[in-house]
């Protein structure tokens, strides 16, 4: 019987590099909320996918960028503390973007990483050969990477390589999950983040990022199906009367593919339902910090 390996890979990278699509796509299943708004992931989401003998467990952590507020503060904290517990640590860089910006001072802070690091160029279907190649050059004169592929988390070219890889090189081991599990988030949290992410869809041009979901009530009910009522924060009336819409139309739209995809990830009925409330300086509450899963920086 062949040895099992098992290991923690901390996906890093800029925000909107595509982290959250790439451990969807690994897990074959959705675990990580994605929008089009930077900055979606807030906290360390764990995808755990099983390829070949191996068990990896995927931690997603917030894009890294010049933080300006404390939200901000902690949600770069958490990333760099997500990288520095992982057995293997993956870079992913936008390939259209390159290094510009923040994928500069990210390959300078991962020269005092001490562990394996693997860079991955996201999105090459965008972008010619030759520059790629340049990228790739680039990023490997800043810092050893192990290896560097190139991949397209939107249509899985390139993927298997990168889990074929994985697979070999984690640590021998035994599993640290069962078999059918796939992510380590509480249901009363997984199902905060799907409201999140039609919020944002709905209205990442409108809506400013200071919004909150917090799942407050989650009740079995005898008929098979679950009451889920959720309560989301904004920090102004004027917020609340966008996230409502005219006619209330925004928050049913939100409230209906909100509760059409949890009864799929659930596979049970599901009652949702959604209430607006304003919440002055939100982002500065320990308690909703503690709710995200985030550290209050208290500077």
């Amino acid at each position: 019987m062949r040895p099992t390996h098992s290991g923690f890979v901390a996906l890093i990278g800029p925000t909107n590099a595509g982290k959250s699509t790439l451990v969807n796509r690994f897990v074959g299943a959705k675990v990580s909320i994605v929008s089009h708004k930077v900055q979606t992931t807030r906290a360390v989401m764990r995808g755990i996918a099983i390829h070949d003998n191996a068990q990896i467990v995927f931690m997603d952590t917030p894009g890294i960028f010049k933080p300006r507020r404390r939200l901000d503060r902690a949600m770069v904290t958490s990333a760099w503390g997500g990288a520095k517990d992982a057995d293997m640590i993956l870079l992913l860089i936008d390939s259209e973007r390159g290094l510009r910006g923040d994928g500069e001072a990210i390959l300078e802070a991962l020269k005092d990483v001490h562990q394996p690091k693997i860079l991955v160029l996201n999105k090459i279907d965008q972008v010619r050969h030759e520059d790629l190649l340049k990228l790739a050059s680039a990023a490997n004169e800043a810092v050893k990477f192990e290896r560097t592929f190139m991949i397209s988390a939107t249509n899985g070219s390139g993927c298997d390589d990168v889990m074929d890889y994985l697979a070999k090189t984690l640590p021998e081991g035994p599993w640290y999950y069962p078999e059918d599990q796939i992510s380590d988030l509480p249901l009363r949290q997984l199902a905060a983040e799907i409201t999140r992410e039609k919020l944002f869809l709905r209205l990442h041009q409108e809506l400013p990022y200071s919004s909150h979901v917090e799942t407050e009530k989650w009740e079995e009910r005898k008929d098979g199906s679950v009451r889920i009522e959720q309560v989301i924060y904004v920090e102004r009336d004027s917020q609340k009367k966008i996230v409502l819409g005219k006619n209330g139309d925004a928050i049913k739209a939100i409230s209906t593919g909100s509760r059409k995809e949890l009864s799929e990830i659930l596979e049970q009925t599901v009652h949702l339902f959604l209430f607006v409330k304003v919440r002055e300086n939100w982002g500065d509450d320990p308690e909703r910090f503690r709710e995200m899963g985030l550290e209050f920086p208290r500077d």
